[in-house]
């Protein structure tokens, strides 16, 4: 069971913007002198296991010394927080430090028994509690549909009062499964997964009235189904309270400042452990690639990078920022970038499906692009790639909805590993891609070195291509942008010349007409 840790209050200094004077830090790769078109791949070869490895280690042993993770709202977290801010502030970037509310979330017990058999059960994110002890009632299976309990009208014919209701994932949101059992009359409801695994959820916030909720196997779910009617005890119940965090985001002091290119990787931890691989590794190799890169680099487009808070209570630090942003502030950012996972230990190599020919949900227009590029890196690397769902479980979510074009690279979660990516990519079929997801065994051992150093060759190589040219994702070749700051000085120069034609003509000869 977690400890109860004490909210962090993050300092007023802390959150404050970095000053933007330039600071002294590790000279840029391709600058002055040196052939910028050769930037992504003298990044790509730049980056070393070691460097990489460092980051995580700080991460271990940061959650080591912090309760035992680096979740949002936490002393793990500010630390982590601070070390990446750190070494981006002594390197030249411009880094700043994005306050943001939300509701913190720790689970303290997560149990269920029917049948004389116990079942692993995961409470969703912002669940009610039980009361403590649990509570005991029948259970009431729900059909399944082409839109499993996603509405009070899927319970006709269900006698679900004052039962625990068990349905099947899939076709709407859990909330939505959550208020029509609870409009049905359910004292709690278990949700099982439509596919092979456990499942972890979220409601994506405090529910209020709602009744407690949970995920359990596609396994599980089909016993409890085949028994239902029986009694079950259920006891999920957890601490949620209002706290404070933040983003640190840092960006390339040369390059556009209307044409960015955004990458990004969540911070936090889960509750249950450190967090190495979810998500130390997408933080670490994103730190890196930045560290590689430098503050001035020889890019045309600016490049943005992002360590977002609050990824694991419903993506509230990315949204946050996202939406902080004004219409015009949002058209400046010419994609992001994702890194969500990057070293599982049973990892395969899974690039976001842009087009959607795999899954039909296409990333908005120029994410095709992304995913192109990611795939023909990886093959340039002999690493053969499969599509990733765009599910809208990461943190690209709001970038997305807002019509950025949107890609990155995953190395799954708590997926099974099928026997023909176990023959293409090693590892083991028919387990987890990543065991300890979402586990205290997160630990600096749960990490595939081999499958991240092949994610951060890629991620180098495509952030420094896109800071040289966005062209094949939104049509704009090399030197096609004029940042925000250039065209302001081209107005001035432009006013002064205005002005010093009007003196000259008082000395001078009207035209003839």
């Amino acid at each position: 069971m977690p400890r109860l840790r004490k909210a962090i209050a993050v300092p007023t200094a802390i959150v404050a913007s970095a000053a933007l004077a330039v600071t002294t830090g590790p000279a840029a790769l391709a600058g002055s002198g040196s052939d910028a078109a050769e930037l992504p791949n003298e990044l790509a070869d730049s980056i070393k296991l070691g460097e990489v490895n460092r980051h995580l280690t700080a991460f271990q042993r940061i959650a080591a010394t912090s309760d035992g993770d680096r979740a949002s709202g936490t002393e793990g977290y500010d630390r982590s927080a601070e070390y990446v801010a750190g070494k981006l502030s002594d390197a030249g970037f411009i880094v700043s430090r994005q306050e943001f509310p939300f509701v913190y979330f720790e689970t303290l017990a997560e149990e269920l028994a029917s049948g004389g058999e116990d079942y692993e059960i995961n409470i969703m994110r912002y669940s009610p509690s039980t009361p403590e002890g649990g509570l005991s009632a029948p259970t009431v299976a729900v059909p399944e549909s082409d839109e499993p309990g996603c509405e009070v009208g899927a319970y006709d014919g269900v006698d679900a009062d004052g039962k625990i209701a068990l349905i099947q994932r899939g076709a709407c949101t859990f909330a939505a499964k959550q208020e029509a059992a609870t409009e049905a009359g359910a004292v709690a409801a278990v949700v099982y997964n439509n596919g092979e695994g456990p499942l972890h959820g979220t409601l994506g916030a405090p529910s209020g009235t709602g009744i407690p909720i949970g995920g359990v196997s596609d396994s599980a779910g089909a016993e409890l189904v085949a028994a239902a009617g029986e009694e079950a005890t259920l006891d999920l119940r957890a601490i949620t309270e209002e706290r404070t965090t933040y983003n640190v985001v840092a960006e390339t002091r040369t390059g556009a400042t209307d044409n960015v290119v955004m990458a990004g990787a969540h911070l936090d931890s889960v509750v249950e452990g450190a967090g190495v691989n979810d998500n130390g590794t997408g933080s670490a190799a994103l730190l890196q690639t930045a560290l590689e890169m430098g503050s001035q680099p020889d890019v045309n487009n600016a490049v943005r990078f992002a360590w977002w808070g609050a990824e694991e209570v419903g993506l509230v630090g990315s949204t946050h920022y996202v939406q902080s942003l004004s219409f015009e502030e949002q058209l400046d950012i010419a994609m992001y970038l994702n890194f969500d996972m990057v070293g599982s230990p049973n990892g395969g190599h899974f690039v976001y499906d842009g087009d959607g020919d795999e899954f039909e949900q296409p990333g908005p227009p120029g994410s095709e692009a992304i995913e192109r590029s990611f795939v023909d890196r990886l093959s340039e690397q002999d690493v053969a790639s499969e599509p990733s769902e765009l599910n809208m479980r990461s943190d690209y979510a709001e970038f997305m909805a807002q019509g950025i074009p949107v890609g990155g690279l995953f190395t799954g979660a708590e997926g099974t590993k099928t026997e023909e990516q176990a023959d293409k990519w090693g590892g083991q079929a028919g387990e987890a891609y990543d065991p300890c997801y979402h586990t205290e065994c997160d630990h600096i051992g749960n990490v595939n070195r081999g499958i991240l150093m092949d994610n951060v060759a890629a991620i180098a190589f495509v952030v420094g291509s896109y800071g040289l040219s966005t062209e094949d994702v939104n049509g704009l070749a090399a030197g096609e942008s004029a940042s925000h700051t250039e065209r302001a000085q081209q107005r001035a120069v432009q006013l002064r010349s205005t002005k010093q034609d009007r003196a000259g003509s008082a000395h001078t000869e009207p035209a003839v007409s």
